[in-house]
């Protein structure tokens, strides 16, 4: 934990609530009467309110991207190194806003959250969520905030899927697209890694069908094996190579089941640390949402037709090692984009961290975000 708060930090954050009583209809079907958006915001409004730009989240991100919460923090915002002033989300030109979205575990209406009908929390009741459903829900929170327009809207992984969605459902409100090491649709092979995981948690007999609240457990086996899955579809082979290699940690074999590599290590604890800061029934909801995701399907199976009404600047990134969302799937993005006439700027890092390169102050990924959003600050005047 820092014993001071680090100069280029956005400093002490707190979140806030928002309740509303409009009602949000699912693509599912089904309705939320009511629900409640948790997020904070860095940086300050301009006076015609033009310097907005909304973070979407990742999987396993929330509504906190950037500072602490207190002094006592271990960690920073998921995005710290990202957002801040003299950062390529500078907050002494933005005003940026990170929300949890519906269906979350971090304070926004999901499943741990109480149900008004029955006072209880909605567990497995809690209905199923798209991508669609989040961007009319962000909608719904810049109306509140009386942003009409977004200078931007960014995410990374899910978040860039998020952003695509943004500028096709509400092509006049945002005015910068930015989709970092994201993918059209996913692929069989990423359905079926969400599939393995889901499994993982409800074959867990802790699950109890999503109802574990009200037993006073946790699915905690379960959602550690679906985490320490994900985890290695984020990292390459080459980052992890360099990072344990084949080394053991006793430096001999054992000939046995328990932790001998320092890989294994490694996931166990990252598997560990996840049960006690997600929700078991968040993550079905947040990998069915992925699965779900595509555009095009509306639109004849055709993502430039798909485009066709987009407005925004596109600003597209990939990375060399990530074979989660590959660049290939970033230029299907782009070559939809083209056809679409629309204007799409398009980088590929050469990286060695794969997915999670997305969430690293990496020189030539920077600099290039940095570059677009130096534009973006210029037409918030």
């Amino acid at each position: 934990m820092p014993e001071s708060i680090p100069s280029h930090s956005v400093g002490l954050v707190q979140p806030q609530h928002l309740y509303f009583d409009q009602a949000l209809k699912l693509d599912c079907g089904q309705t939320l009467n009511k629900y409640e958006l948790v997020y904070e915001t860095y940086g300050q409004l301009n006076a015609n309110k033009s310097n907005a730009i909304l973070i979407c989240h990742a999987l396993s991100g929330d509504h906190h991207a950037a500072g602490y919460h207190s002094m006592e923090d271990r960690k920073p915002g998921w995005w710290e190194s990202a957002i801040g002033s003299g950062k390529p989300f500078d907050t002494d030109k933005f005003f940026i806003v990170s929300s949890n979205n519906i269906g979350g575990c971090k304070g926004s209406t999901g499943p741990n959250t109480l149900n008004p009908d029955t006072n209880k929390p909605f567990g497995a009741d809690f209905p199923i969520v798209t991508v669609n459903d989040w961007v009319h829900s962000q909608a719904q929170l810049a109306d509140k905030l009386g942003i009409e327009q977004w200078a931007a809207v960014v995410g990374g992984s899910m978040g860039g899927m998020q952003v695509i969605q943004w500028s096709i459902n509400y092509p006049e409100r945002l005015r910068n697209a930015v989709v970092i090491a994201a993918a059209p649709r996913l692929s069989a092979q990423n359905i079926a890694f969400n599939e393995v995981a889901r499994q993982a948690i409800i074959t867990d007999p802790d699950f109890h069908d999503g109802h574990f609240y009200a037993h006073n457990v946790v699915p905690e086996r379960g959602l550690k094996l679906a985490r320490m899955l994900g985890h290695i579809t984020y990292l390459s082979d080459e980052s992890m190579g360099k990072k344990f290699g084949r080394e053991l940690r006793e430096g001999k074999i054992k000939f046995g089941y328990d932790i001998e590599f320092q890989v294994e290590s490694y996931l166990r604890y990252q598997g560990q640390a996840f049960v006690h800061r997600f929700d078991a029934n968040t993550y079905l909801l947040m990998t069915k949402a992925l699965d779900y995701f595509d555009p095009a399907a509306e639109h004849g199976d055709s993502l430039s037709a798909a485009f066709e009404k987009a407005q925004a600047r596109f600003f597209v990134a990939s990375f060399t090692t990530d074979w989660r969302f590959s660049p290939k799937r970033s230029q299907e993005i782009v070559r939809a984009l083209l056809e679409a006439n629309k204007s799409v700027s398009y980088v590929e890092i050469e990286a060695p961290q794969g997915h999670d390169a997305f969430l690293i102050p990496i020189p030539n990924y920077f600099s290039a975000l940095q570059a677009f959003m130096n534009n973006v600050a210029e037409e918030c005047h």
